[in-house]
């Protein structure tokens, strides 16, 4: 069996103290939030779209070659990355601004 060099893990700590602001925003009909989130929203949007091409082809490479290209990997797992730390901003579970990064 061969082992996992690169296990997924989701690590989202829980905060001491949370923002009241924030907190509201998110109560208020997630609005506040969703707005600040738009240029996010827009850059996943297009990125989903592209992680799927890109998907579909290392697949095609996998199905030639037997292994996952090394880049392709990392622009798949780092559209994942962006799209975890603004689906947790957005739910409340943190008050960081995600960055715009593929990087954790």
């Amino acid at each position: 069996m061969e082992t996992n060099e690169n296990p997924t893990k989701v690590s989202i700590p829980r905060p001491e103290r949370s923002s009241r602001i924030l907190a509201l925003c998110t109560l208020l009909f997630f609005i506040p939030k969703a707005i600040l989130l738009i240029p996010h929203f827009i850059a996943l949007w297009a990125l989903g779209i592209a992680a799927f091409v890109v998907g579909v082809i290392a697949q095609v490479v996998v199905l030639f070659t037997g292994t996952y290209p090394e880049s392709l990997h990392r622009f798949v797992v780092g559209t994942i990355r962006w799209q975890t730390r603004v689906n947790a901003y957005a739910f409340g579970l943190r008050d960081e601004y995600p960055p715009f990064t593929f990087e954790d």
